[in-house]
């Protein structure tokens, strides 16, 4: 097909030099005008000064996602580094918004000049992303500039660039080949050619590039080139058959039946080709029609995938179904297997439906559905759903419509077809029927979470939590997908109904999540365990929170809709380990994350630590606001909820602080006899009955509390009164029993170092009048007063002693329980680690601290002030992670 020699076309290099100089330049012209050519001789030139961040957009690309990774990917394969962040991982809920300021921030990073490349882009089909489009090329960085080539203009809203002289437009007129230029691809083909012929020739295909290089291959081997130009006329898609014929006419069978019979793929592969020709050798013969320039393109570096130029391909399936009709379902067939066993879900499906075979694609689509909807191509399972025939009722797609309705909110129609899906699941094949009966009780699961349905849960539950055995290896890879699915789906239900299992599934389903390279789903399952941990240590809660934004914030979800719950409980540890700044700092990250359609569950927790922090700053009003909403959204709340007697119970409290007890009291005594009878409503009768000048009245209110007869739903309600009890001693002038009240509402406070009790309680006094040389436990009482004469507590910024070695995080959370009463048993029990482990922690912490017993490190540790809330001196600034 002759030797690959490009034209040097200065001119029209110099004009995209020119359109370079703008912020935005478009080319725009008809399919085989050149495009993809200029921009591959520009970028090639040495010495440019800039790099290259090139993409081609695929082949009706309708996932706003996909396109969007794959620019990512391109600046940052620019780039040469990730900038510290992980790979670009795909998730069924795109932020598009973000995903744009995330391309804008790695663009701004780039040292020096960028330029972003994107061919092709009229395959672009998603109206979202072409908006999103619009957002970063209208708000590129001063260092950065694109270049967009499509057949058509696309819906881009650039009028603004256009006005401001930064939009440069380059057309069809523009990369037309003028006579010279088609003299000199003649001359680099080898042909011989009159002038007359070279004009006439220019003047039939009009300059255009496939034309001109469609007859320079025809008229290599034409024993008569003059009679050829003059013998052909029409329009460019009449002149590209008449070529393409000829040129096809003229080839060897080998490569005659290789582009045939791969033009019905979008890319080939050597391996593809040869499966296709049924014959080896193919990636030869694509290498070197690559090399003539024969409309063949490498897409890798390593020139093992390809594609045939656009408008080539078009002609070569007409002309494949022109001449071997009844071999092209066969060989649609052939492609779909080879793309099923290579994990190319979407394109196997379209060539089964290319195929005609209806059935089998219905169920490939059934099988891969949530696998390519966790790819984030859903808009591509939906494209694909309606490529069926209208009227074709397969129950192997009920199960993805009921997906969809589910997700609408449309219930009963999602019921519906769950009903179909089920009774299809138990005819499946046997090597089937598992995975369909997961992704059923998936659905199903998640419909009766929907419904209020407890005992819909509970029997979804059972049967997701039973073994798995018996399947093939692509069935474990299809099932993986659907189980990490549902183990996050059934731990986040049983979370926030409060039963059994649930960190136990959402465990699971971010260790499985993580082995199977599914970023998201981890995330969303340790997000909903750090939600979940709110009953264990503020220490484990505080990690697994943490371990859950690190996640998400390497991939760029930090600020996703689903991070809420994680964000707002680390709030919520912060405040009530007195740390209010750091608190306010997530609670705002939280707002940031939140949707209208967020539920009333995590609403309510917003609204509860907005009105911790009004009251641990005074603004009681603000407080008393924050507290009646938060009252509110939890009547919005299915059943009862753990949270309501601790929200009522700070209300009340707060109007009495207020000055208005009766009107507190009114409330209070309106109240359920089973809420009345909670540790935190009897916590809240006590602060009216100090607020009333009552003392013994308070001592009263909070005696079921103090013996333990009374339901609590955490330590600080018992730490809270304690602080009443010794403030209502303290009123009662008996100072020792205050004394004893406030050490014990430190020693509990000890060990998740607790101090918004104290605060809340206004217990600056009472604790201002403990003699410190009798406390056990002044390392805390030193953070609580610094915290109630105003600072919020935060990091040590001295640095430590120049004797001292540094602590690690492990041996920092053991040193924490060092001052309490808790054995080493014990201290496993409450970090989850093995005694050995503490055993361990305690000699290094000996060793590291220069002391030989416990009260010696205890003592030390607090000259140092390492017992005085988060790790100060002897810190090190590392992840806090577990030490088993």
């Amino acid at each position: 097909m002759g030797t690959r020699r490009l034209i040097a076309r200065d001119d029209l290099l110099a004009t995209m030099d020119r359109a370079v100089a703008s912020k935005v330049t478009i080319i725009s012209a008809p399919v085989g005008s050149g495009k993809t050519s200029l921009l591959r001789a520009w970028a090639d030139r040495p010495g440019q000064g800039h790099r290259l961040a090139v993409m081609q957009v695929q082949r009706d690309q309708q996932d706003a996602q996909q396109f969007w990774l794959a620019l990512l990917s391109a600046v940052r394969h620019a780039s040469g580094t990730t900038s510290g962040a992980g790979p670009p991982a795909a998730t069924p809920e795109f932020n598009g918004r973000a995903m744009v300021d995330r391309v804008l921030s790695e663009l701004e990073d780039q040292r020096g000049r960028v330029v972003l490349m994107i061919d092709d882009l009229h395959e672009l089909t998603s109206p979202e992303a072409l908006d999103q489009l619009t957002r970063l090329l209208t708000n590129l960085p001063p260092n950065a500039h694109a270049v967009l080539a499509t057949r058509h203009d696309v819906r881009l809203r650039l009028h603004r660039l256009r006005l401001a002289g930064e939009l440069a437009e380059i057309r069809a007129a523009d990369l037309r080949f003028t006579e010279r230029e088609t003299r000199e691809l003649l001359d680099a083909s080898g042909i011989e050619l009159s002038e007359a012929g070279v004009a006439l020739l220019r003047q039939r295909t009009e300059g255009w590039v496939a034309g001109l290089r469609l007859a320079a291959i025809a008229l290599a081997d034409h024993p008569d080139p003059e009679q050829f130009v003059a013998e052909f006329s029409g329009s460019d898609r009449t002149v590209a058959e008449y070529l393409v014929a000829e040129m096809l006419g003229r080839q060897p069978d080998d490569i005659l039946q290789l582009l045939l019979r791969t033009s019905l793929l979008d890319q080939v592969s050597g391996e593809l080709a040869d499966l296709l020709t049924a014959r080896p050798g193919s990636e030869r013969i694509l290498l070197a029609l690559e090399d003539a320039n024969a409309f063949v393109v490498s897409l890798d570096p390593e020139r093992t995938w390809f594609r045939y130029h656009h408008l080539f391909a078009d002609l070569l399936r007409l002309e494949l179904r022109r001449r071997l009709p009844e071999q092209v379902p066969a060989l649609h067939r052939q492609a779909a297997e080879w793309f099923v066993q290579h994990g190319q879900a979407a394109d196997a499906i379209r060539h089964t439906q290319a195929a005609g075979d209806w059935p089998d694609a219905a169920r490939l689509l059934a099988d891969y559905s949530f696998s390519l909807t966790m790819d984030g191509q859903e808009q591509t399972v939906r494209a694909l759903l309606q490529a069926f025939p209208p009227g074709a009722d397969y129950p192997e797609l009920a199960l993805i419509r009921a997906g969809y309705n589910l997700a609408g909110g449309r219930l009963d129609e999602a019921a519906a077809h769950l009903a179909v899906a089920e009774a299809y699941a138990e005819t499946a094949a046997p090597d089937r029927q598992r995975r369909l009966r997961v992704a059923v009780a998936s659905l199903k699961l998640a419909l009766a979470a929907r419904r209020g349905h407890l005992a819909g849960v509970t029997e979804q539950a059972r049967f997701l939590d039973s073994p798995v055995t018996g399947q093939s290896d692509e069935d474990i890879a299809l099932s993986n997908d659907l189980r990490a699915v549902a183990l996050m789906t059934l731990g986040t239900v049983e979370a926030s109904l409060g039963l059994p299992g649930a960190e136990r599934h959402l465990r699971e389903g971010a260790v499985l999540a993580r082995k199977i390279g599914r970023p998201y789903l981890e995330v969303r399952c340790l997000v909903q365990l750090g939600f979940a941990s709110k009953i264990h240590s503020s220490a484990t809660t505080r990690r697994r929170c943490q371990e859950a934004i690190a996640l998400a914030e390497r991939h760029g979800w930090g600020a996703e809709w689903y991070m809420a719950p994680a964000l707002i409980t680390l709030a919520d540890t912060m405040v009530w380990t007195g740390e209010f700044d750091e608190g306010e700092r997530w609670l705002q990250r939280t707002l940031r994350a939140l949707q209208a359609d967020t539920g009333p569950d995590i609403r309510q927790l917003v609204h509860i630590v907005s009105g911790m922090l009004q009251a641990c700053r005074g603004r009681h009003h603000e407080a008393l606001q924050e507290f009646s909403e938060a009252q509110y959204l939890g009547s919005q709340l299915e059943g009862s909820h753990a949270l309501a007697s601790q929200v009522t119970g700070w209300m009340l409290a707060t109007q009495a602080r207020l000055g208005t007890p009766g009107e507190a009291g009114a409330s209070l005594a309106a109240l359920a006899d089973e809420q009345a009878s909670s540790g935190e409503i009897h916590d809240a009768r006590a602060a009216i009955c100090l607020a009333e000048g009552d003392p013994a009245g308070a001592l009263g209110a909070v005696q079921d509390v103090l013996d333990g007869t009374a339901p609590v739903i955490g330590c600080g309600t018992v730490v809270e009164a304690q602080l009443l009890a010794g403030l209502a001693h303290r009123q009662l002038g008996d100072q020792r029993a205050a004394n004893q009240a406030a050490e014990r509402a430190l020693a509990l406070a000890e060990p998740n170092r607790l101090i918004l009790p104290f605060v809340m309680t206004g217990s600056r006094e009472l604790l201002e009048a403990l003699p410190r040389h009798q406390t056990a436990h002044a390392a805390l009482l030193a953070d609580i007063l610094d915290v109630l004469h105003g600072s919020s507590r935060k990091a040590d910024d001295q640095p430590p002693p120049q004797d001292a070695e540094e602590l690690s995080p492990g041996e920092l959370r053991v040193l924490r329980y060092l001052p309490t009463n808790l054995s080493r048993s014990e201290i496993a029990g409450e970090l989850s680690v093995s005694r050995n482990t503490v055993s361990t922690h305690i000699r290094n912490i000996y060793a590291k601290l220069q002391v030989r017993d416990r009260s010696s490190a205890v003592q030390r540790a607090r000259e140092l002030r390492l017992l005085g809330g988060r790790p100060r001196a002897l810190a090190r600034r590392s992840p806090d992670r577990g030490d088993a």
